[in-house]
């Protein structure tokens, strides 16, 4: 025993002792090493599709194209490409069709972002409440948010068609003569926004009724009784409680707005489409960007209005911050 205890003192090992290995001390400090790269390196790990997905589908063509709008590039020779600096957006600038697209763009956004949300929230509203078929009706109002884009537009071209739409047929019934939808610039930019409307309502209000019924049951019950009417309960409870979930859909809407393309180039039935009308009664900023590539085959300049478009959203983007920051100054 005292042999045993001197042993360990001056460092030896007793007898029986298991004594470690070179390679279970290598497997040890791999484990070790594996261990630190799954708790520090997962998390990178799941979100790295995301930045590959990312970078190659949308940075790597917000550069390219930033690129491209700085040079004279035809379609048919796109390898082909003549550096002319900054005149492409002076150029843009000074074009009266952009301008004019710019102003179809915001009015037809308006026209239709403002009803669209104002119509979510009151059908988020009656939805929330316990109806019989609740469900039906909320599947229901995704039917047209699930609907292509062409098939919503042609439906609609035929029902404000002049001569044999049902619009105008309507109209007549009641005494009103009847409007060329097309041909005008107003009541083109209505028809076409009518179309928006309906297909984006209900996904919007779908949104809405989310954040509705994310709303504490208990809000509701002091509103009631302290004697507030529904309508106060939606103004003072409900709309406040959901306030992001509707900057966030103007945010959607906006985007949208800027970006709108499909339903004015179906509207249009040919080559008026792409123009937006005979007159560029209702050309939106994506009709002037496919007119400008693959109608002029102008390439450069295409992408000068890609970018214009960005810069826009950025502008907006940045106004509305700086607003809501001299806000919460004054306040």
């Amino acid at each position: 025993m005292a042999t045993s205890t001197t042993k360990a003192l001056a460092g030896e090992e007793p007898p029986g002792t298991p004594r470690s290995t070179g390679g279970e001390g290598t497997a040890r400090r791999r484990s070790a090493l594996l261990h630190r790269l799954d708790v520090k390196g997962a998390p990178f790990a799941f979100i790295a599709p995301f930045f590959i997905v990312f970078l190659a589908f949308s940075f790597y063509p917000l550069v390219y194209t930033s690129w491209i709008s700085l040079h004279d590039v035809e379609l048919a020779t796109l390898d082909v490409m003549e550096w002319v600096a900054f005149d492409n957006y002076v150029e843009l600038w000074g074009d009266s069709r952009f301008w004019n697209a710019l102003q179809n763009t915001i009015t037809i956004g308006v026209i239709s972002t403002v009803p669209q949300l104002l119509m979510a929230l009151g059908l988020a509203h009656l939805l929330n409440y316990r109806m019989r078929a609740s469900l039906f009706f909320r599947v229901a109002s995704l039917v047209p948010y699930a609907t292509s884009v062409a098939a919503a537009a042609l439906v609609f071209t035929m029902i404000f068609e002049r001569d044999f739409g049902m619009i105008n047929w309507a109209l007549g019934a009641v005494g009103i003569d009847p409007v060329n939808w097309e041909a005008d610039k107003w009541p083109a930019q209505v028809a076409i926004s009518t179309i928006v409307i309906w297909r984006w309502t209900g996904y919007n209000a779908l949104l809405y009724l989310a954040a509705m019924q994310a709303i504490p049951a208990e809000r509701y019950e002091a509103a009631s009784l302290d004697g507030a009417s529904r309508w106060k309960q939606f103004t003072h409870v409900t709309v406040p409680g959901i306030r992001s979930t509707i900057v966030f859909t103007i945010v959607l809407s906006t985007i949208g707005a800027t970006q709108l393309f499909g339903e004015p180039l179906i509207f249009g039935q040919g080559p008026n489409g792409i123009t937006g009308g005979a007159d560029n009664q209702y050309q939106t900023l994506g009709l002037l960007l496919y007119e400008e590539g693959w109608k002029n085959y102008q390439m450069g300049r295409s992408a000068t209005v890609a970018w214009a478009m960005f810069l826009l959203l950025v502008l907006a983007f940045v106004a509305q911050r700086l607003i809501k920051r001299l806000r919460s100054r004054t306040s």
